[in-house]
């Protein structure tokens, strides 16, 4: 019968198997094939801590553990990840086997509590220090596993590789911050350069085109036309002046109804006055008008004139005006079914020929005034409604026979001076610098345009009846009462002559 041991002697015998177990299963793990059965992060705080509570022999006779050298790269998974200590599998049945035993539990339960507890160990190293430290009966063995666990977490190894993690992430963000500026910054920096070079040379293309504008204001040319090289500005000043002389040269004799036998002033107007019909019948030019008049007291001028071939003169005048002027120009026929056969067809082809001899074929001298009113609506940016009643003011003056004196540049003027005067206007510097006419040298004229417009019956004329429609704005309509409402004040505002023995006379003195 086999006696049972003493609680010492089995005591003693449970500690020496536990002991050679527990190195066994020290050599498996560490095996380098199979991997630590538990991982965890162990802090500093922690290690330090726990180095604390060795012994100082302990701790000099430990292996110190050194950084990787620089020539092995760490693999970024590792260098970003905490440090992974295994945790020694050693069961902590020790002490609770020791404790059993006193407490008369058999072998066989003994080893049975003590597979369990290898079986299922701490779940984490903080619960096993906190274990080995709770206990009373801590053994050499456990302080040589603890010492272990502090060779394994070293602090230096720790720092190092923290200072290489933050020194990589920093390197990171500078490769960030130098994709950016590549990506995001250099474009734009590239682009506020490009618009401050585009405005830098926009400055000095407007400084440059200001220099030129003034330069040209200096030699009498206009900037904006300048710029324009179908308005050959460089030649404008040579155009004005030439055109000057032409209508010096084209202008009629004001005083040639004291020669003729037959004809009067009144049935000028009369004549006149149908080739404005004539005229607005077949949609012609302006400027054919303005020709046909001139051809007309051009031709008196020179030759006596029955009253029986005043009319016939009318129409020659209007048939080689047309011919001038227009692209497609009414035929013969047509002028013929004008007069009522009045005048045949051999009649009008003699009396063509007869006119240009007599005016020795000049033509192309004269310039209507509308050459003229249109440089001088540049002044105020092209008005329509300015420019439409001025073109009937201008149409008035044919009626009278006062303006024969005046040149076609003077008629543009007064129409436009009188014109802007209705509409509230005033005759600054740009129309003085357009037209070359004063305010002073325009009144005489406004004068006798006035009184032509508020002269008895002047309703009945066709120029009125003409610009009475809503294609001219009801010019004619407008101009008419205005003067009967304004013509004593602007007589009195002006305070200059407006006799047409005066306007006369100064007209008289300006064409000499």
């Amino acid at each position: 019968m086999v006696q049972p041991r003493a609680p010492r002697a089995a005591l003693a015998d449970v500690s020496n198997r536990e002991r050679t177990h527990q190195q066994g299963k020290t050599k498996e793990t560490q095996r380098p094939s199979q991997p630590p059965p538990t991982t965890t992060t162990l802090p500093m705080r922690r290690a330090t801590a726990l180095g604390s509570a060795l012994s100082a022999e302990d701790v000099a006779a430990r292996p110190q553990v050194r950084p990787p050298p620089a020539s092995h790269s760490v693999p970024e998974a590792s260098a970003r990840a905490p440090i992974a200590l295994p945790v020694a599998s050693e069961p902590a049945g020790v002490q609770d086997v020791s404790m059993t035993t006193d407490s008369g539990l058999s072998s066989h339960a003994a080893d049975h509590l003590r597979a369990h507890q290898v079986a299922s160990p701490p779940s984490s190293l903080g619960e096993r220090v906190s274990a080995s430290h709770s206990s009373d009966s801590l053994g050499t063995e456990d302080s040589e596993a603890l010492a272990v666990l502090e060779l394994d977490v070293d602090p230096t190894g720790l720092v190092t590789l923290s200072l290489e993690h933050e020194m990589e992430a920093q390197q990171r963000v500078a490769e960030v911050c130098d994709e950016y500026e590549k990506s995001v910054l250099a474009p734009q920096a590239l682009a506020a350069q490009a618009e401050r070079r585009e405005l830098v040379q926009l400055g000095q293309m407007d400084a440059a085109i200001a220099a030129q504008d003034d330069e040209m204001m200096r030699l009498g040319l206009d900037p904006e036309e300048a710029r324009d090289a179908s308005m050959v500005a460089e030649y404008a000043s040579d155009i004005f002046e030439y055109m000057a002389c032409c209508e010096r040269e084209s202008m009629a004799n004001p005083n040639y109804m004291d020669f003729q036998d037959e004809i009067q002033w009144h049935m000028r107007t009369t004549l006149i006055d149908w080739l404005l019909q004539v005229h607005m019948r077949y949609h012609m030019l302006p400027e054919t008008l303005w020709i046909a008049v001139n051809l007309v007291d051009r031709f008196l001028s020179a030759r006596i004139v029955s009253l029986a071939k005043l009319q016939l003169v009318g129409v020659t005048a209007m048939f080689i005006a047309a011919k001038y002027e227009e692209i497609l120009a009414p035929s013969v026929e047509e002028f013929v079914f004008m007069t009522e056969n009045g005048y045949s067809r051999e009649e009008i082809l003699k009396g063509e020929r007869i006119v240009l001899s007599t005016l020795d074929f000049n033509v192309s001298t004269y310039c209507s005034p509308y050459s003229w009113v249109r440089r001088i609506s540049k002044a105020d940016d092209y008005d329509i409604q300015t420019r439409t009643l001025c073109k009937f003011l201008m149409e008035v003056t044919l009626l009278n026979h006062c303006f024969l004196r005046a040149r076609p540049s003077l008629i543009a003027a007064i129409g436009m001076y009188l014109a802007k005067r209705m509409l509230g206007g005033v005759w600054d510097d740009a129309f003085v610098y357009y037209s070359r006419f004063s305010e002073e040298q325009l009144v005489p004229g406004a004068n006798l345009l006035l009184e032509k417009l508020i002269e008895p019956g002047f309703e009945e004329q066709f120029v009125y009846k003409k610009y009475a429609s809503k294609k001219f704005l009801k010019a004619s309509i407008y101009a008419r009462n205005w003067a009967l409402r304004n013509h004593h004040v602007f007589v009195a505002t002006t305070q200059t002559p407006h006799s047409y023995a005066s306007a006369e006379h100064a007209y008289s003195a300006e064409a000499r």
